[in-house]
């Protein structure tokens, strides 16, 4: 067994947390005995163990078993005891100032959760309730600023990825740079990291010194895909759902690299609110995008859309392979577009409120045995309800790879059974066996990838 090193420490916050009530201090104490402890817990391990080359939630958790976070209140504030943390994130016993801001975020962030949901000021029960909650969320983080003209450009990829791949991220996060765009992601590791690291060159380069790497999480996935350290706004969502959301509202066009079934629900989603009758005037750039050696992956995902969304949902999109510069361009031109159009009808440009998206995305789902064996996928279902649902397979597989509570149910009831038509299932039984045979499952290294799903066609 690995010997993992630790230390115990004493951290103030630098940041969101600077300047609180009494009320929210004691807000913060009792969340250290409350019921959310141990979600606050999770991701704060998550957080300190930055840089680590495991994707696996579950075994995270379970090499700092002794981790404690205590919180105690001083005359400007609180103030967190660390016991048993990985020493990794911290240099000379002081942690690391990308690492104490993103833990003291994570902290802003689940309490802040925790006081909408205890004192019933948001409406879950209705599409508008739920991107006001979003809404809320977002500018609790300070992610909102108005009056900034559009530049956020989101890269959705894989957190398991090739070095060729990897590198083409890079160079196109450089691109985006040069041209001032700011980069948001899911904020791991792979896709997630790439276009970060390629942008802060480029920004030194153009002198740009307020340059945004805004990585959005949930607690489900923060453990497996913990934030790289370029991350200097981090959001943690309740969950997927509303982690998606956030990404279509804060960004102003999306950049899709390689990658595999995150990155399968995270297009699946988009695709079906785009292809919604409300949304078809709306300008919003999306590019699909990889190094020469990703071609026959990237036709491998058009044709799948292809055969289970349909022509309506591929034009909706455009693929470039291997020229970072043109992807860059392209990009930059479509966030002009997106800024004339919301100027003409004095939209926020820094939240898109006039985007359609359909309750049937934005309802949690629990990838539970039953619930996935449950999921209709049939060509008689309309456009967005079958988007919809193929979203939700490729969470519960998210769920079964990576998160704690999939891993646990896997394990406990063996792979989630996925049923319907032969002409979604047999495309999609194709797509899921080349993310294998291409290691975009799970990071390469240890046992090989054991499918934590079936598909019975």
């Amino acid at each position: 067994m690995v010997t993992r090193l630790k230390i115990n420490a004493s951290v103030s916050p630098k940041g969101s947390l600077e300047t609180l009530s009494q009320r929210e201090v004691q807000q913060l104490r009792e969340t250290g005995s409350g019921s959310v402890y141990r979600l606050f817990r999770q991701c704060a391990l998550a957080i300190l163990n930055t840089g680590s080359h495991s994707d696996n939630a579950k075994t995270i958790l379970e090499a700092y078993p002794d981790f404690e976070v205590r919180i105690h209140q001083q005359d400007r504030g609180i103030r967190l005891e660390l016991l048993n943390a990985p020493a990794d994130a911290f240099v000379d016993g002081e942690m690391i100032a990308s690492t104490r801001e993103m833990l003291f975020s994570a902290l802003r962030d689940i309490v802040y959760t925790q006081s909408e949901l205890e004192n019933k000021r948001i409406d879950l029960d209705s599409s508008q309730g739920i991107t006001d909650y979003v809404f809320h969320l977002l500018r609790n983080a300070r992610t909102l600023r108005s009056g900034v003209e559009p530049k956020i450009v989101v890269c959705w990829g894989g957190h398991s990825i090739s070095t060729d791949e990897y590198k083409y991220t890079k160079k196109v996060g450089h691109e985006l740079g040069l041209r001032a765009l700011d980069i948001c992601t899911g904020c791991g590791p792979g896709v997630m990291k790439g276009p970060m690291k390629g942008a802060t060159i480029s920004h030194a380069k153009q002198r740009i010194l307020n340059g945004r790497y805004l990585g959005l999480t949930e607690p489900g996935i923060i453990a497996a895909e913990a934030p790289n350290p370029i991350v200097n706004e981090l959001v943690i969502l309740p969950d997927i759902e509303k982690r998606l959301e956030a990404f279509v509202r804060v960004g102003h066009g999306i950049i899709i690299f390689p990658g595999g079934a995150g990155t399968a629900e995270e297009f699946l989603y988009l695709l079906g609110i785009l292809t919604h009758p409300d949304n078809c005037e709306l300008p919003f750039p999306v590019i699909v995008t990889g190094p020469k050696s990703a071609g026959p992956y990237l036709q491998q995902l058009h044709n799948f859309i292809g055969a289970t969304l349909g022509e309506a949902a591929q034009q909706r999109y455009t693929m470039i392979l291997n020229d970072p510069a043109e992807v860059a361009r392209q990009m930059a031109q479509g966030v002009k577009e997106v800024t004339r159009f919301r100027r003409e009808r004095n939209d926020a440009f820094h939240f898109n409120w006039l985007l359609k998206i359909d309750e049937t995305f934005q309802r949690p789902f629990e990838p539970t045995h039953a619930n996935m064996a449950a999921l209709r996928l049939s060509r008689d279902l309309p456009l967005h309800e079958l988007a919809a649902n193929l979203r939700r397979a490729f969470s519960g597989i998210v769920a079964g790879n990576v998160k704690e509570n999939g891993i646990r149910l896997i394990e406990q009831h063996g792979p989630y059974e996925i049923t319907g038509d032969p002409a979604i299932l047999q495309p999609l039984d194709r797509l899921l066996h080349a993310f294998v045979e291409q290691h975009r499952m799970k990071l390469p290294g240890g046992s090989a990838y054991v499918p934590c799903y079936r598909v019975l066609s």
